[in-house]
């Protein structure tokens, strides 16, 4: 049962650092001239490189709320997590933390649907922020679900 919460923790803890990382970083899209991201777009040019804001339309700050939603719901379910491993009766299932993950896993994957449709198509690809909320999307959702299945032993 120890190297199952173990797992279960890891696996918590992993898709905590992947939304940090993804919301925070700045490699939305990315090509050879720059970058742009939730929060700035940056240009690089031969003798300068200047940022600005991102755009103030209602899709990226849509985008913006989804992800920091989704950090912290995150966290929230890693502390009901270590609140209900304590304060559980045997047998009790995490259902206040299952619903949690969960949640943050829509978000997250609101928040990349959101992004993909609507972000202007100028043949810029997608950076490793973006790849890494595709990623943190499954497997919160797998988190959830495990916890909803998990039992409390002793």
């Amino acid at each position: 049962m120890l190297c199952i919460l173990l797992g279960v923790l890891a696996l918590h803890l992993l898709v905590f650092i992947l939304l940090i990382v993804s919301t925070a970083s700045s490699q939305w899209v990315a090509d050879e001239k720059g970058h742009s991201d939730l929060w700035y777009s940056c240009l690089s040019e031969p003798k300068a490189y200047s940022c600005s804001q991102a755009s103030n339309e209602d899709w990226i700050q849509a985008v913006q709320a989804l992800m920091i939603l989704a950090v912290v719901f995150c966290f929230v379910s890693l502390l009901a997590f270590a609140y209900q491993l304590f304060r559980l009766f045997k047998g009790g299932r995490f259902y206040f933390t299952s619903i949690f993950q969960i949640l943050a896993s829509v978000f997250v994957m609101c928040a990349a649907i959101i992004y993909t449709v609507m972000r202007p198509s100028n043949g810029k690809g997608f950076g490793y922020s973006y790849v890494l909320a595709w990623v943190a999307f499954p497997l919160s959702l797998i988190s959830g679900l495990i916890y909803l299945i998990l039992r409390k032993k002793d």
